[in-house]
C-alpha cells in the first residue's frame, strides 16, 4: 500500500463483499468500488442500493478530505445492534470522485463482521481512519499511536 498514489486511486471490483451487523446480513455486493491512497490500506465503497432497507440512518457530523469532499456519517442500525457513525459518504464528491455518489463506507470494526471475497477483514487500528485489511494488503498502516502525522 505504499506504492498506492497520492491523490487516491479508484478501483471498481467485483469481489464479494459480505457486512454483518447485530446478527444481521446488511449488505452483500460484488458492485464495491476500492479507493487506495498511500499509507492507507484501501477503503471499500458500498452501493446504498445493496444495504438492506432500514439499516441507514443519517447521523450528525461531517470531515473533509482533501482530494474526495465533504463527507456525512451515518448511524447502521441492524438487529439489536446501533453502530453510530459507523458509515460516511460523499453526496457530492470532487470531480474525479463522482464513482462514490450513492455509496458508503463505514468502520470494520463497528461491525459484527466484513468480510472480501470470504476473507474476514481487520479493522485498521485506531478510530480515526477506516481502512480495510486483508492479506494482500502489506503495512505498517497509519492508525496506530504515533502514526497520524506521517
Amino acid at each position: 500500500m505504499w506504492d498506492y498514489p497520492r491523490p487516491p486511486r479508484l478501483e471498481t471490483t467485483d469481489e464479494r463483499v459480505v457486512v454483518v451487523l447485530g446478527g444481521v446480513v446488511i449488505i452483500d455486493t460484488v458492485h464495491a468500488v476500492r479507493v487506495l491512497e498511500t499509507s492507507h490500506p484501501p477503503a471499500y465503497y458500498l452501493p446504498i442500493a445493496d444495504i438492506v432497507d432500514g439499516v441507514l440512518h443519517a447521523a450528525g457530523g461531517s470531515s473533509y478530505c482533501e482530494f474526495k469532499g465533504n463527507a456525512g456519517y451515518f448511524d447502521l442500525v441492524a438487529g439489536e445492534a446501533h453502530a453510530q457513525q459507523a458509515a460516511w459518504g460523499y453526496a457530492h464528491p470532487t470531480p474525479g470522485f463522482e464513482l462514490l455518489i450513492d455509496c458508503i463506507s463505514l468502520y470494520p470494526a463497528r461491525m459484527d463482521e466484513v468480510r472480501v471475497n470470504g476473507e474476514i477483514v481487520r479493522p485498521q487500528e485506531g478510530g480515526f481512519y477506516g481502512g480495510w485489511i486483508t492479506d494482500r494488503v502489506v503495512g505498517p498502516f497509519k492508525g496506530g499511536p504515533g502514526t497520524r502525522g506521517w
